[in-house]
């Protein structure tokens, strides 16, 4: 199926979804499976197709409802365009990759049973719920037929909580951690963001270096690419959302792995003469910056609980090998989890000899998961098109907002 054609049903599905009537009323499925809540929609008149949502991060105090609130005007408008949606709470909240993985698998085979074998079936997965997907599109012998990570973490887990652990290292020498936060190398695993994290964040604004010193830790952890421009999502907003998950949700990742895991001994910290340059111009003295860079790359810490370490990586770094088409989505400012997990990917899986098996969009827009319902509908037809036998996409639109072919991700900063 051609680009301008895609272009213009996914147009054409969005405006169908805003103009659906209920005088064809689904079937609707709900109940629990094996402690995880699940719902499935089927419209009346059903293509055969099967997509599943794997939700992203919630807190561990958060709802579990079974079908993610992030998901419903997708899945009411895929049900309305004729698919089949699927979705699962997984058994528990937080850094839940493990049971995500358990979850989704579970959710699939009994999809059979209850309402029949698709034709197609789709895994689709948002940020946290990116990991489960790209897990699975290693794992999943036969249960899915292509698999859409979006926001996708798929540098690996090991690598992004890492970086993770170099963000909180370059705020400990901008800003200064709190003792009662833990260290960079093992957070308390009673810290938590809303009670102890949130007031600190707020009183650093009052620092009159605060937007220089915020911008030395954009630019070292390169959370917008090595010299990249201010992007407005950051402040306030994308520094607070990161200080949640390197703090509170790195807490409750430590209590599920069982200790510490971050390491960064294999990291070098460094700016480039331009991002130096415009650091000095913001505010901050060529000695304030050197004494900074001095002190991240003085202090190391590698002294990781194995078990804890291996069950991160366990839940999940990837080896590349993909059984079936993978299609991958990210917007090219994404400060929470960056496009470079695109680059390490994209290296990953041709290491693994199956590039054929991987394409990788991108969309012109800031913030994380941030696309529109014309953006993810094309890419979901393009998936769908790839897996029944079509090619495999290598251009998207532009005129819905997607990068010309010729966009790259910058590079994984660290090894």
């Amino acid at each position: 199926m051609k680009v301008r054609m895609l272009a213009v049903v996914a147009a054409l599905a969005v405006a169908g979804i805003a103009a659906a009537t209920a005088h064809a009323q689904p079937t609707v499925l709900e109940g629990e499976l094996a402690g995880a809540p699940y719902k499935i929609v089927v419209p009346e008149a059903w293509n055969g197709t099967l997509i599943v949502l794997a939700h992203g991060y919630r807190d561990p105090a958060d709802t579990r409802a079974a079908m993610d609130p992030s998901y419903t005007a997708l899945a009411d408008g895929l049900a309305s365009m004729g698919y089949a949606v699927a979705g699962t709470a997984y058994r528990s909240n937080g850094w839940a990759v493990k049971d995500g993985i358990h979850d989704v698998t579970t959710l699939r085979s009994f999809f059979n049973g209850a309402v029949g074998n698709p034709g197609t079936a789709l895994l689709i997965g948002h940020s946290m719920g990116s990991v489960v997907t790209a897990a699975l599109a290693e794992r999943a012998n036969g249960l899915f037929d292509g698999y859409l990570p979006a926001c996708a973490v798929v540098a690996g887990a090991s690598k992004a909580w890492d970086g993770a652990g170099a963000h909180l290292l370059a705020y400990d020498v901008a800003f200064g951690m709190p003792p009662a936060w833990g260290t960079v190398a093992d957070v308390s695993d009673t810290v938590d963001f809303d009670t102890q994290v949130f007031g600190k964040l707020l009183a650093d604004t009052l620092d009159p270096q605060y937007f220089a010193k915020a911008e030395f830790i954009r630019l070292v952890v390169e959370v917008a690419g090595p010299d990249s421009p201010f992007p407005p999502v950051w402040l306030p907003g994308g520094l607070f959302t990161n200080m949640y998950f390197i703090t509170d949700a790195r807490a409750e990742l430590e209590r599920r792995a069982g200790g510490a895991f971050v390491q960064n001994l294999t990291h070098t910290y460094t700016l480039s003469p331009g991002e130096r340059a415009y650091l000095t111009a913001v505010g901050l003295a060529p000695a304030q910056i050197d004494a900074m860079l001095a002190e991240m790359n003085g202090t190391d810490y590698g002294a990781v609980d194995r078990n804890a370490r291996n069950y991160v990586g366990h839940y999940a770094d990837f080896t590349g090998k993909l059984k079936d088409p993978v299609l991958t989505l990210h917007t090219t400012i994404d400060t929470l989890v960056p496009p470079a997990h695109e680059s390490a990917y994209r290296q990953t899986v041709a290491a693994a000899g199956k590039s054929d098996l991987l394409a990788q969009a991108y969309v012109d827009r800031a913030g994380h998961c941030n696309f529109t319902p014309e953006q993810t509908v094309t890419a979901i037809l393009m998936l769908e098109s790839w897996v029944k036998g079509g090619p495999k996409p290598t251009a998207f639109p532009t005129a819905l907002g997607f990068m010309p072919p010729s966009y790259a991700p910058p590079a994984w900063p660290q090894p």
